[in-house]
């Protein structure tokens, strides 16, 4: 379904998908240069629809902003466009009775990390797919929502700084995704972040957030 998120003169396009009998909402945040058209998001939308979540993807920018470079990077201003897609989820009809999770890729991950932090317990769980959490550095501490941070073995700038991210968050899980690159173009690596995803939301997107649960962070890895 497409559907248009409007504030004042802003509207920002999406898609909405709403499984029958849908568990909670995914709302995607999408990384630089990219859209709600963003093939990999898509992917994993599918497969978490077919899991039983419904899924927002929409564009964080409109098209004249998206083509100046330093919005791409302009964590605030795509966190306040998030936070905005998020107030409307509460108030659609087909979403208001469903909780909610953030699915962030590259710098929409940081993106989601900061709306998390602004929302509090209203954001149940949050998936970032090649993460870029250092651009969300000041606002980590503050998020409560179980964070999931999955990224590719061979990704190794990436992989450092969502390492250093989990130093900082208070629930979170790092799983390292085998022979993966940034982008999990490798045959199989985005199959398996949604499978990650899809076991991270059946955990934690049904329960509230419990900050004081205790940090996880899994895989053995090198950087």
């Amino acid at each position: 379904m497409d559907v248009q998120i409007h504030s004042g003169s802003l509207t920002l396009p999406g898609s909405l998908t709403v499984p029958t009998g849908a568990r909670g909402l995914v709302l995607f945040a999408h990384g630089s240069g990219s859209s709600r058209f963003s093939p990999r998001n898509i992917e994993v939308a599918e497969r978490l629809n077919r899991a039983g979540f419904a899924t927002l993807l929409f564009d964080l920018l409109t098209e004249s902003e998206s083509q100046d470079r330093s919005n791409i990077f302009d964590i605030p201003l795509l966190s306040r466009r998030l936070s905005l897609a998020t107030r409307w989820a509460e108030h659609w009809a087909e979403t208001s009775h469903l909780p909610l999770a953030y699915f962030g890729a590259s710098t929409g991950a940081a993106a989601a990390l900061w709306s998390a932090a602004e929302f509090g317990a209203i954001i149940r769980a949050v998936v970032c797919r090649g993460g870029r959490p250092d651009l969300a550095e000041r606002r980590l501490k503050m998020v409560s929502a179980p964070t999931l941070l999955v990224v590719g073995e061979i990704d190794k700038q990436v992989l450092a700084l969502n390492f250093e991210a989990t130093t900082h968050l208070r629930h979170c899980e790092l799983v390292v995704i085998p022979g993966a690159s940034h982008l999990f173009e490798e045959p199989g690596t985005l199959p398996a972040v949604a499978e990650e995803a899809i076991r991270w939301f059946n955990t934690h997107l049904l329960e509230p957030p419990a900050s004081s649960k205790p940090k996880e962070v899994s895989k053995d890895f090198t950087v």
